[in-house]
């Protein structure tokens, strides 16, 4: 489907463009995006499921096929890498009694709703898909995991997939590692939380109910691993042992400031770790988010040296929905790779690109906020039309690939990249 020449139009862009824009064949909700072979996959989080477009055009991308998943099952994210798709399978928590977001963002979802139901109604694991026709997916494993299922997983190719997950017995999602050197039979061969999120083992939280510590995802470089633990802050891990993972160090700036720790981007080349956090609350309800640069030299000691610049050019706080970073391009193996670079999904802020080639003080080079939504797939009540920036990919040619909570893919340019 051609877009209309006013979605291709930024309400304001720096350094960036517009190229191309898909609605996904009509499901236009998107969370993760990944690019492999000229092809997108775009998980979605209102229309169940995950979609595949042709952007071999970039200036046309083209809707190839919607793959459903089982009812009551979020999709939202999912990873690529050679012929192999992997995506999530958890509850959908939309649909979950008395979920609303405050209960989801706020305390430990284990402690609400009971995951041991026989007859769950969702389905709880990680499905992994061949890719070799990119146009096609075919599946060829599920894994499950009892409880309330995988909410995200880093897979860049190699033996081993990392998941976040909530098992039985736990609080909230914890670190878990799969052995995944027969793709057709993932299994899972150890576990990594932090202290008090083991229930069925008789422990204790020690911080406030009101925070949710809970892992949103791990990113792993070598044999370093970083967690993002949302109100939990941030470790770094080793995982030299698959078998028997170790937190090196936990660093939570939770209080005194705004918690919801979402990404950790490992530069090894410069031992330098790059944190995003979460905004989840419209007008920034929930405090006003950050990225942060982390000096990880000791990574059994990490230290924060800076954060990146907060969008101005409007009141993004007043605007409605959502203001704050959500992800960063994970610098992916089969993807555009910057020690210096780092792009950002800011929500109603759009993308924003931050140079950090002087990690102590990063300046915004670069930025684009996409047109407002032409209608809502968010059927939550009383949602604002404004725009949700909620992914972004960088492909090797240096195309940035975006997808909106309400307003499908957007395939960007940065002048000079």
């Amino acid at each position: 489907m051609m877009s209309s020449p006013s979605l291709l139009t930024p309400d304001f862009s720096r350094n960036m463009h517009i190229l191309g824009h898909s609605d996904q064949g009509g499901r236009a909700d998107g969370i993760q995006v990944m690019v492999s072979g000229g092809y997108a996959y775009v998980g979605h989080v209102f229309n169940n499921g995950f979609s595949v477009i042709d952007v071999r055009d970039p200036k046309k991308p083209t809707f190839v096929r919607h793959i459903p998943q089982p009812a009551g099952t979020w999709s939202q994210h999912l990873q690529t890498h050679g012929d192999i798709l992997i995506v999530n399978n958890m509850r959908d928590m939309l649909q979950a009694e008395n979920i609303d977001a405050g209960e989801y963002y706020q305390g430990s979802i284990g402690d609400k709703i009971s995951l041991d139901t026989p007859e769950q109604g969702y389905s709880a694991g990680m499905r992994v898909y061949d890719i070799s026709d990119r146009a096609n997916p075919r599946e060829i494993a599920f894994m499950e995991v009892p409880g309330l299922g995988v909410h995200r997983v880093w897979y860049d190719g190699g033996n081993w997939a990392y998941i976040s997950a909530l098992p039985l017995g736990f609080s909230d999602d914890i670190f878990m590692i799969v052995d995944f050197k027969n793709p057709e039979n993932p299994e899972v061969v150890s576990k990594l939380w932090l202290p008090g999120m083991n229930s069925a083992a008789g422990e204790i939280p020690t911080w406030d109910a009101k925070y949710r510590y809970a892992l949103h995802h791990a990113i792993i470089k070598g044999d370093l691993a970083c967690g993002a633990w949302r109100d939990g802050g941030v470790t770094t891990m080793d995982v030299s042992d698959r078998y028997n993972p170790v937190i090196l160090a936990h660093d939570n700036p939770c209080p005194p400031f705004a918690g919801g720790t979402h990404n950790t981007l490992p530069i090894p080349d410069r031992n330098l770790l790059f944190v995003v956090e979460e905004s989840v609350f419209d007008n920034c309800e929930d405090g006003t988010k950050r990225n942060w640069v982390y000096d990880i030299s000791n990574p059994a000691n990490p230290v924060t040296i800076a954060t990146t610049p907060i969008p101005n050019e409007v009141d993004y706080q007043g605007k409605g929905g959502q203001f704050g970073p959500h992800n960063v391009h994970e610098n992916r193996s089969e993807g555009f790779q910057s020690s210096e670079l780092m792009f950002v999904s800011y929500q109603n802020a759009g993308i924003r690109v931050y140079d950090i080639s002087n990690p102590y003080r990063p300046e915004e080079v670069a930025a684009l906020v996409p047109p407002e939504p032409q209608k809502l797939m968010d059927y939550r009540p009383d949602r604002p039309l404004v725009v949700d920036t909620t992914d972004v990919y960088v492909d090797r040619q240096g195309l940035i690939y975006t997808t909106d909570m309400n307003a499908g893919l957007y395939i960007m340019e940065m002048e000079n990249l």
